[in-house]
């Protein structure tokens, strides 16, 4: 049972802490810039590095999963029977899918702290 969450884990991870920091990076900068919401005082740095930083952790964590499984079963082929042929198929995905998460979570983070703000309508 752990070495199957571990592969869902490794395969989904970093996708998840992409969306979350994606969805929440968005709600802050729309929030800092709407009339309704400014006089909450968010900052959005402080918002942006926090969850880059966890989002970051998630998405390693989820390539180091990855990673375990690869080596774990790497005596085997991808079209090997299930249940191992299978998780080492998707931990070859995992690892390669998880590297491109990661460089869209730095990317993102980048992009929105390097904005130049709020424009006006």
């Amino acid at each position: 049972m752990r070495r199957e969450l571990l592969q869902w884990y490794g395969l989904f991870g970093a996708a998840l802490a992409w969306t979350g920091q994606h969805v929440v990076g968005f709600g802050v900068a729309t929030a800092d810039c709407t009339n309704a919401s400014r006089h909450w005082g968010l900052d959005v740095t402080v918002w942006i590095v926090v969850f880059t930083v966890v989002g970051l952790a998630f998405a390693v964590l989820a390539e180091a999963a990855a990673i375990s499984i690869l080596l774990e079963t790497r005596a085997l082929d991808y079209d090997d029977p299930p249940p191992d042929g299978r998780r080492h198929f998707f931990a070859y995905g995992a690892a390669l899918g998880n590297v491109l998460f990661i460089m869209a979570i730095v990317l993102n983070a980048v992009g929105t702290l390097a904005s130049v703000g709020c424009r006006p309508a």
